[in-house]
C-alpha cells in the first residue's frame, strides 16, 4: 500500500534529524521567525501524538468531532526549546510505528469512516491517515531548508 509506504518513508527520513548534536544546526530556521530544526522535530512529535489519538477514535467512535490544537501554543507552553530531543525521537518513532501498525489493518477496510475536524469539517479516516505523511514530509522539506542555510 502506498500510505505504508509513505509513513515509512517519512518516519525514516525523520529520524535521522533526531540524532543531530550540533546546537547551531538545531537553531537554524528555515526563514525569519520560524521555527527551528529543534521546535520543528517537537512539533512532529507532539502532531504525531495528536493524529494517532484522532485515528484511534475514528476508528472506534465515527462521526466524533474533533478539535485541533494550536502548535504555537504548545511550542510555547511546552517549552519546545528545553526538551529532550532522545526522548522526543522515541514517542514519534513509537506513535508512528502504531499508526502504521493501524494503517495496515484499516486503511482500506474502515478509509470511509467519517469524522468531523473541529476547524477543516468533515474528513475521513484516510484523509487523516493521509495527513499524517504529508504533514510529516511538508515539515521535512522546512528542516532540509532550515539546514541548507546552516551551512
Amino acid at each position: 500500500m502506498e500510505i505504508i509506504d509513505s509513513l515509512q518513508v517519512t518516519q525514516d527520513k525523520t529520524l535521522k534529524y533526531f540524532d543531530i548534536e550540533d546546537d547551531t544546526k538545531l537553531s537554524s530556521r528555515y526563514g525569519p521567525g520560524k521555527w527551528t530544526v529543534k521546535e520543528i522535530l517537537h512539533h512532529l512529535k507532539d502532531a504525531e501524538t495528536v493524529l494517532y489519538e484522532r485515528i484511534r477514535r475514528i476508528i472506534t467512535q465515527p462521526k466524533s468531532v474533533l478539535w485541533a490544537f494550536n502548535p504555537d501554543d504548545w511550542s510555547k507552553q511546552l517549552q519546545y526549546k528545553d526538551l529532550s530531543l532522545s526522548v522526543a525521537k522515541n514517542v514519534y518513532s513509537s506513535c508512528r510505528d502504531a499508526v502504521i501498525e493501524l494503517a495496515k489493518n484499516h486503511y482500506q477496510q474502515d478509509g470511509h469512516l467519517e469524522f468531523i475536524h473541529s476547524v477543516t469539517g468533515l474528513r475521513t479516516l484516510k484523509d487523516e491517515m493521509d495527513k499524517v505523511a504529508y504533514h510529516n514530509e511538508s515539515h521535512l522539506k522546512q528542516i532540509e531548508k532550515a539546514l541548507e542555510g546552516d551551512q
